[in-house]
């Protein structure tokens, strides 16, 4: 996997961020979900390096970044955070300006980064998500059962952590059971590395506070952008599993794209095959959707 891309360890005032570099072109990166890491763009990140500068990095708390401690609000864990670890990153990398993409919780931090540092970001793609508070508001029966995660990891600790950690490999299977579109889509080995990231009791704590921040402080800076009409100025596409909750969910207020056009500007995207995993599922289609939007003017 990422043959040809070099590894960083890139070491910030909070934390240490985790990252695979490669490619040649305009810098975009990269951002996962849960319970994955950086691996799951692997195929994607190949097929764009001939086009762009590719980062894929772990968020904090996650795969092979730092576990900084958090706090009573989950501050540390909020997608504010992990936006800004991503500019600090960039930046030292030599990136003043970029382009990210980010697929389920990847997806929150990149529309945190266009809203709190829209000088640095040109154009993101958020993956199978609507914004945090949007979805809060709108939560019922079909989030709750549909993906657990959101009610359980924000429970108080100790709970969450004691149930993931005591049985790290069930979390991974039930995922792909329920979220893929194919059993089939993920390797023994990309099984293993998503399992092994989920051993950690430190990585297990900080995703739980990421939740928790998920369902408290990210949906509070959500709000107040919402009351005080701060938007998404730059480019956002949209995409989103045909075979998921957010393809029917939301469909009497016109779905992803018209929540989505409540929070920016310059909206476009469409339902794309695959179930919430499509990013691993489709790669080849998925690269080509990102491929088209970050080259186009």
């Amino acid at each position: 996997m990422f043959a040809g891309f070099r590894i960083a360890s890139i070491e910030l005032d909070a934390t240490t961020i985790f990252a695979r570099i490669g490619g040649t072109g305009p810098p975009l990166l990269l951002l996962h979900g849960f319970p994955q890491t950086h691996v799951m763009w692997r195929d994607i990140a190949a097929a764009l390096a001939p086009r762009f500068t590719v980062i894929a990095a772990d968020l904090r708390g996650y795969g092979q970044s730092g576990c900084p401690a958090s706090s009573a609000d989950h501050a540390p864990y909020a997608k504010r955070a992990m936006a800004r670890d991503m500019v600090l990153v960039m930046k030292q990398l030599g990136f003043e300006q970029f382009m990210a993409a980010g697929h389920d919780r990847g997806g929150r931090v990149a529309y945190r980064l266009a809203l709190d540092h829209p000088d640095e970001v040109s154009k993101i793609a958020v993956l199978d998500v609507i914004p945090t508070a949007a979805a809060w508001d709108r939560a019922d029966a079909r989030l709750a059962l549909g993906f657990w995660p959101w009610s359980l990891l924000a429970q108080p600790e100790p709970l969450p952590e004691r149930l993931i950690g005591a049985a790290p490999d069930a979390v991974v299977d039930d995922a792909i059971a329920q979220w893929g579109s194919s059993a089939g889509i993920f390797s023994e080995a990309v099984r293993a590395a998503y399992i092994d990231a989920l051993r950690d009791p430190a990585h297990v704590h900080a995703i739980c506070e990421e939740y928790r921040a998920a369902a408290t402080i990210d949906r509070e800076h959500d709000v107040l952008d919402q009351a005080t009409g701060r938007r998404i100025k730059c480019p956002l596409l949209a995409l989103w599993s045909g075979q998921g909750g957010l393809e029917n969910w939301y469909a009497d207020e016109g779905g992803p794209l018209s929540i989505w056009r409540k929070w920016a500007d310059r909206v476009e995207g469409n339902a794309v095959e695959g179930g919430h995993f499509f990013p691993e599922e489709h790669p080849r289609q998925t690269a080509a959707a990102l491929s088209q939007f970050f080259v186009g003017n």
